[in-house]
């Protein structure tokens, strides 16, 4: 029996299934793409105005105070009991959605869904832990894949319920409620890691993953990954008395942790190609949370789920699809993004704007759903971008470090949004005028890379201009040199 269990501990296969199951069960959620017309619905009786300026943006300020320390603490416990506190936080939220009634109950609903969130680094992390870098790519397609299956079938699955079998979406969210508990079982299921990628690492002097591996194992940007994998049939054994011996006092190992990560940030932001691509991710990251959070306001603003057939899950499920094909798409273009990234990033970004534009403008709910699934194909095609760009020129660890600030970075950016144009403390706006700010804002993020990459093709034509300049002088000069001597040679003669 200890054999059988050894083997199926020390194989990449056992675990890979594992998260994979839970990471299904916890995305499939199917009362996710109809929370608002729930909220303002007779189950919970609250209006528009509520639910956007006084519950949504309790997510936004949860997410953003939760996110670094858990980033660490993820880390420094080894991931698993993150796992296992995003499963109780799934928990909490559905039961609250399902149970408790008024606006504050919301709001505190609102706050365990900001921990769920902030808790999603462990999903990816934690799988590079238990297993070697010749399984990266592999798992992380499962991991990346059963996560878009299960988003899109929620989506269809709710809608059919929704339209076809007119089920109720207190119901809906029940069935959410029994999915996120089968994935909270299954997180119990899951070996320990022995490693992490900061706090637990292996001696230095080990390989680190080369930039290709890490290219080949990131297909979201959402992946964090660890080093070279341990025996998990060790997990019961603790270090020798030798081992103890030579590790550093914790509140020194943690102090020279932080010190490292702060020389780790500084070297990678040094790089003027890196920055550029981790602003575009901050500032557009930002802005695309901001209207998946608020898009289905909207929508009921366009048509009021009360009196219209709400396709909220269809929508979806299309948009995850197109933000799907995409992301595969990029590997198949062959296009030097280091000349012409920047001019896609700003042409994207544009087009980003006109669908935000179309929404507000065009009161028609169609073209609402349209604008979103352009809206939402294009972003996803330019983070895929940017997330290769970032990743093939670093290591695994500074690669998570970048991922993690840019995120943080953009999630302030959401913040002051949230707070200048939603909170109720703040301007307080309409669902309409918000989506103007919201096309206004990538119409500058497209207005800066356009400007940019328009400036980088005209400098790079004159510098070519000025090299071929400064040498045909030189060799007619030579070209003259040469004929004279001949001329000289030949009167000698």
């Amino acid at each position: 029996m200890d054999c059988w269990k050894g083997a199926i501990c020390s194989s990449w296969i056992y675990p890979t299934l594992i998260i994979c199951v839970n990471g299904f069960f916890s995305t499939m959620r199917p009362s996710e793409s109809f929370l608002t017309p729930y909220l303002t619905g007779p189950d919970k009786n609250l209006t528009v105005e509520q639910v956007t300026n006084q519950i949504f943006p309790v997510w936004t300020y949860s997410y953003l105070a939760l996110l670094v320390p858990v980033f660490l603490i993820t880390d420094y416990v080894r991931y698993k009991p993150i796992l296992l506190l995003q499963g109780i936080s799934f928990i909490v939220t559905w039961l609250l959605l399902l149970f408790a009634h008024g606006l504050v109950a919301m709001q505190v609903m609102e706050f365990f869904y900001g921990m769920v969130t902030a808790t999603e680094v462990a999903y990816y992390a934690y799988i590079y832990s238990v297993v070697s870098t010749d399984h990266y790519q592999r798992v992380t397609s499962y991991c990346r894949s059963i996560t878009l299956v299960a988003a899109t079938l929620a989506a269809v699955l709710g809608q059919l319920l929704v339209s076809l079998a007119d089920v109720s979406y207190f119901h809906l969210n029940a069935i959410t409620l029994a999915s996120v508990s089968l994935a909270f079982a299954c997180s119990f299921l899951l070996p320990m890691p022995q490693k992490s990628m900061f706090f637990h690492r292996k001696d230095v002097s080990e390989t680190l993953p080369q930039p290709g591996e890490v290219v080949a194992g990131l297909s979201s940007n959402t992946s964090l990954s660890c080093q070279e994998d341990n025996d998990c049939a060790a997990a019961d054994t603790g270090p020798t008395p030798a081992q103890q011996a030579q590790q550093p006092e914790p509140q020194h190992h943690v102090l020279r942790v932080l010190v490292q990560l702060g020389k780790d940030l500084r070297d990678c932001y040094s790089s003027r190609k890196l920055l550029y691509w981790s602003l575009w991710w901050a500032l557009a990251t930002a802005g695309f949370n901001q209207v998946v959070n608020y898009i289905q306001v909207l929508w009921d603003f366009r048509a009021p789920s009360h009196s219209s057939a709400v396709y909220n899950g269809a929508v979806e499920a299309v948009a995850t699809f197109l933000g799907s094909a995409t992301s595969m798409a990029v590997g198949y273009v062959k296009v030097n993004w280091d000349l012409s990234g920047e001019l896609a990033l700003g042409i994207f970004s544009a087009m980003d704007a006109g669908s935000l534009f179309l929404m507000y403008f065009i009161d028609n709910i169609w073209a609402c759903y349209a604008g979103y699934l352009a809206f939402k194909a294009c972003y996803m095609l330019l983070i895929t971008i940017a997330t290769f760009q970032i990743a093939v020129n670093l290591s695994m660890e500074r690669y998570a470090l970048m991922f993690g600030l840019n995120n943080f970075i953009a999630l302030v950016i959401q913040t002051i949004l949230t707070v200048v144009a939603v909170d109720s403390k703040g301007l307080g706006l309409d669902i309409v005028t918000q989506f103007l700010i919201y096309g206004s804002y990538f119409s500058v993020i497209a207005g800066i890379f356009l400007i940019r990459s328009i400036f980088m093709l005209v400098s790079r034509k004159c510098n070519r201009k000025t090299v071929r300049f400064w040498k045909e002088p030189q060799n007619l000069t030579e070209h003259e040199s040469k004929e004279q001597t001949v001329t000289g040679c030949v009167t000698q003669l």
